[in-house]
């Protein structure tokens, strides 16, 4: 759904959208080459119609459970090899029984969960609410540095007892009205998973096992036959990666594999490629900490600098949406209110121009960080953000990461002494609460922000504890101040993305399918297991 447009921002027309995707079409002319979509090689695995075949972008940094709201790590373990006491349905944000049966808060800062019974890890130990109490104090309250601790709960430690075999007690240090839906990023392990280092083949109680892990090659799950709920179609499964979205298409097309994710724009006319809203969003975080970008008006700038429209009609294929806020449309706190900035070039020169007059050193080189493999044109979209701020007078190089030198610079302790970083980042709110986001994104010491306000933090705090429409109505005032006053980040586009299938398959995607692709939930055409 597209915003309307302000009088105000009418009254300063940008570019058109056409002449826009000219523009950055021949920018990018010199330096983008052509892909040519070599052999997949022989590690896929054959069509046997057992084997369900994945084709990913890269190599999963690791398979620790306490790392899967990391969108490479979950996008295999969530829910195919470990599962977590409450799962979030993605359309409608409902809370759903998993391991846990049923939950109610019996206190104000205390939640009580009945623990399902005749469930059993893939190692034949039975699970019972002693489980579930140490894979939350592992996860949440260890010193493991797990990224479900800083991403859902911050600094905040849980009061965790198991009552019994099927009762679980968690206490808050403060009332948490939605620690239900925190607690569906915790995946559960076995008591005896090691509780001082990260593992790196898990046991859990999904539907799948893993089976091996080739590094640089494949990642092979076997179907758990002990599995407590319904058995999925396939016997097996498989990933592999590769870096090129054309590579990944042409293993489709080759019968290669059945599933491939992250293809290019380009190959959105096929019948065997579905596009879908995959809750991302893209925007450039300037590090306030450094001058230019120190400068509230060099920062507006940028925002005032970026052609939304033109990137995503030229380089994503249309399969976006301008962005005026890091949450998309259906998490709690996205604000219809806001409307994403239209490119006005002069007005982002006069800003330049008077922070120049008043001595902010303007021609300071900006590094603008960028990963590869993060959408299909990523490198081209890096590209054309560096062309549009130097169009406003502002002196930017880009870099493009791997994914451990981006995360360097995505998440603190942030890198020092590397100058002012404008960083390209995609955020993904899989839980559907703008909570998520602010914490990491917004707060002043959060782990993702390079700065923000005190009045900010304050306002996130006291957001955090409403429920209800008030919860809503907070969260959505603080992003539009966020704009107002902070203005940490361009926002660009609410993302799509684009699935190859195998015709083989039957596969719907949803919202949360970029972090965590359910094996169970993908089925033969021809209607039987293998």
């Amino acid at each position: 759904m597209k915003s309307s447009v302000s009088p105000a921002q009418r009254a300063a027309p940008p570019r058109s959208r056409t002449t826009s995707a000219m523009l950055l079409a021949g920018v990018l002319l010199t330096s983008s080459g052509c892909a040519v979509a070599n052999s997949a090689g022989g590690d896929t695995g054959r069509a046997d119609g057992r084997t369900l075949r994945v084709v990913l972008t890269q190599e999963p940094p690791t398979l620790e459970p306490c790392e899967a709201s990391l969108t490479g790590t979950g996008v295999v373990v969530r829910s195919n090899i470990t599962e977590p006491l409450v799962e979030r349905d993605p359309t409608s944000g409902a809370l759903n029984p998993l391991l846990a049966t049923g939950w109610k808060q019996t206190a104000p800062r205390t939640w009580t969960f009945d623990i399902r019974s005749g469930v059993t890890f893939q190692n034949g130990a039975p699970f019972t609410a002693e489980d579930a109490a140490f894979s939350i104090d592992r996860a949440v309250n260890s010193d493991l540095a797990c990224n479900v601790e800083g991403y859902v709960f911050g600094d905040e430690d849980l009061e965790v007892k198991a009552v019994n075999d099927g009762s679980l007690t968690v206490t808050t240090e403060k009332p948490d009205p939605i620690l239900p839906l925190r607690l569906s990023f915790v995946e559960v392990v076995p008591r005896t998973t090691d509780a001082k280092a990260k593992v790196r083949v898990p046991i859990g109680t999904g539907p799948f096992a893993v089976r091996s892990w080739q590094p640089g090659a494949a990642i092979s799950l076997d179907r758990f036959d002990d599995y407590w709920g319904k058995a999925p179609d396939f016997a097996r499964a498989r990933y592999v990666w590769r870096s090129d979205a054309s590579v990944r298409a042409a293993m489709i097309d080759k019968g290669e594999a059945e599933i491939a994710v992250a293809l290019d724009p380009m190959e959105a006319e096929k019948d065997t490629t579905v596009a879908y809203p995959n809750n991302e969003t893209t925007a450039l975080r300037l590090d306030g900490r450094e001058a230019p970008l120190d400068d509230i008006r060099v920062r507006r700038a940028i925002d005032l600098a970026v052609d939304r429209e033109g990137i995503i009609d030229a380089l994503l294929g249309g399969l976006a949406e301008p962005a005026g806020q890091l949450v998309p449309p259906g998490v709690v706190g996205h604000s219809d209110q806001i409307e994403p900035p239209r490119q006005n070039v002069a007005k982002a020169r006069a800003l330049v121009r008077e922070a120049t007059a008043d001595g902010v050193p303007t021609d300071r080189q900006i590094t603008l960080v960028a990963r590869n493999g993060m959408f299909a044109g990523v490198s081209e979209t890096a590209e054309a953000l560096q062309y549009q701020m130097q169009e406003i007078g502002l002196n930017v190089r880009v870099r493009m990461a791997d994914t451990a030198t981006q995360l360097q610079y995505q998440l603190r302790p942030l890198p020092k002494n590397v100058g002012p970083i404008a960083l390209l980042i995609m955020h993904g709110n899989q839980a559907g609460d703008a909570a998520f986001t602010t914490s990491q994104y917004l707060l002043s010491d959060g782990p993702q922000s390079t700065f923000g306000t005190d009045a900010l933090d304050r306002r996130i705090a006291s957001a955090g504890a409403m429920s209800g429409e008030k919860r809503q109505k907070a969260f959505a005032d603080l992003l539009t101040e966020q704009n107002q006053s902070v203005v940490q980040y361009a926002h660009i586009a609410h993302m799509n993305g684009l699935l190859g299938l195998s015709r083989s398959i039957r596969y719907e995607p949803n919202s949360a399918t970029g972090d965590e692709m359910r094996l169970a939930e993908v089925h033969s055409a021809k209607g039987a297991k293998h």
